[in-house]
């Protein structure tokens, strides 16, 4: 992509109301832009992130031990699925709306009340268990105040998968081997060593559910992490806990922290108001068991950008990143016909890179503008965050030369032109 032809503008001063890093930093980059409390546009650079994002989450969901199946369910939702679950006057972020007829729906914050009625229309018996299914859709929450960027916002793109048992015992295997991919997933986008699982209240589901939490002062979550074996306990049950449910220790580090993803037992909560039923072996109709587990996209990308920059910008994980190179081409303005030929030849060199880079499938932003000096160059680049810098110019290529920066390194370096994409490839 050349930067001369993107949609994207960077701006130098902090944004007003930026509560937290990522989102001064995910505006003033370029990635997000505000539409209003809680609302956001994802541009270009944004939206590769996001997808890059939805593609490791989604190559999780469907291979082994997982096995999910995709499917799109609607936004929305009749009024009369959330009155049967008697979460339609006591969900406290519903929103709600009248259609013609007066007739009223909920933007859906969440999809038990689709996916129960859906399920029922092809489970008979216990051969048809267990099965999961899980979408990548947008969400609508009226959060009382969305602050901190895609930390907190009403509307949002979420993943979530809903698993179907016929015994407890299957819901509780399947429900760890999730909590091990929930962790892969963190990994994989770069914030595996600053998240924890951590212990939360089941609510009326169970005694227990699991959160994903992401140390970072941005946090609004507090959670208690054990000194002695690491398992980590959510400020509203640490009460219950005063000693540590795994090795019986006392002694806890209390850190903020954000939540990317939770994951609920949730029982026959929600089958049971839809009539959710198999027929065991002996011919019993029992309710089918259900779990529930959910990632938020948007917030596990500001989180990422939360914890993962310096005070320049943005320092992006590969797999995450938008582009793996930053390609830059520097000239000073030449007003010498001799010198104005110097820098073409530079010009020269890096579109045959630029091309190299094409050719070998490698992701690559091409700084092509004229209009900007090195130095405004080199400041938009530590700002958008990509992994690896190359830049040509009259100084390279006097020697041949490209010189590489990596973004979360001090050091440039200088490589040879010639097999420089080898070097490329190993990155």
């Amino acid at each position: 992509m050349r930067q001369s032809k993107l949609f994207l503008k960077t701006i130098k001063e902090r944004p007003a109301g930026a509560e937290s890093s990522s989102r001064e930093l995910l505006v003033r980059a370029g990635y997000i832009d505000q539409l209003m409390a809680g609302v956001y546009s994802f541009l270009p650079l944004g939206f590769r992130v996001l997808k890059k994002i939805e593609n490791i989450i989604r190559e999780n969901m469907v291979k082994s031990p997982v096995n999910g199946q995709e499917i799109l369910m609607p936004v929305l939702q009749p009024k009369e699925n959330w009155q049967k679950t008697n979460r339609w006057d006591n969900f406290d972020v519903l929103f709600r709306l009248k259609g013609s007829g007066d007739k009223e729906y909920a933007l859906g914050p969440t999809h038990e009340e689709v996916v129960a009625p859906l399920a029922k229309k092809n489970i008979l018996s216990y051969r048809d268990l267990p099965f999961s299914v899980f979408q990548i859709q947008t969400k609508f929450r009226d959060e009382l105040r969305a602050k901190s960027g895609l930390l907190r916002t009403r509307e949002f793109l979420m993943k979530d998968l809903y698993s179907f048992h016929a015994t407890q015992e299957d819901l509780d295997k399947y429900y760890d081997k999730l909590a091990k991919v929930y962790l892969n997933v963190f990994k994989q986008c770069g914030i595996g060593k600053l998240t924890y699982r951590a212990l939360a209240s089941g609510g009326s589901f169970s005694k227990y559910s699991d959160e994903f939490q992401t140390l970072t002062e941005a946090g609004e979550d507090i959670i208690y992490i054990c000194k002695k074996c690491g398992l980590a306990i959510n400020k509203d049950i640490k009460n219950e806990n005063p000693i540590c449910p795994k090795c019986k220790s006392s002694e806890f580090e209390e850190k903020k922290a954000v939540e990317v993803g939770n994951i609920f037992k949730l029982g026959s909560n929600f089958s049971r108001p839809f009539d959710l039923k198999f027929r065991d072996k002996e011919g019993i109709e029992k309710p089918v068991i259900m779990g529930c587990f959910g990632i938020g996209l948007g917030r596990l990308m500001g989180a990422v950008a939360e914890v993962s920059h310096d005070e320049k910008g943005i320092i992006w994980p590969k797999p995450v990143a938008p582009f793996l190179v930053h390609l830059i081409y520097v000239v000073p303005p030449q007003r010498d016909p001799a010198k104005r030929e110097k820098s073409s030849k530079v010009y020269a060199t890096a579109e045959r890179i630029y091309n190299t880079l094409l050719k070998e499938n490698i992701e690559v932003l091409f700084d092509d503008r004229q209009d900007k000096t090195a130095g405004e160059k080199f400041a938009d680049a530590d700002l958008i965050g990509i992994p690896a810098r190359l830049v040509v110019s009259e100084k390279t290529e006097a020697v041949k030369s490209i010189e590489i920066k990596m973004r979360n390194s001090a050091k440039a370096k200088l490589i040879p032109i010639k097999g420089f994409i080898n070097t490329i490839k190993k990155l």
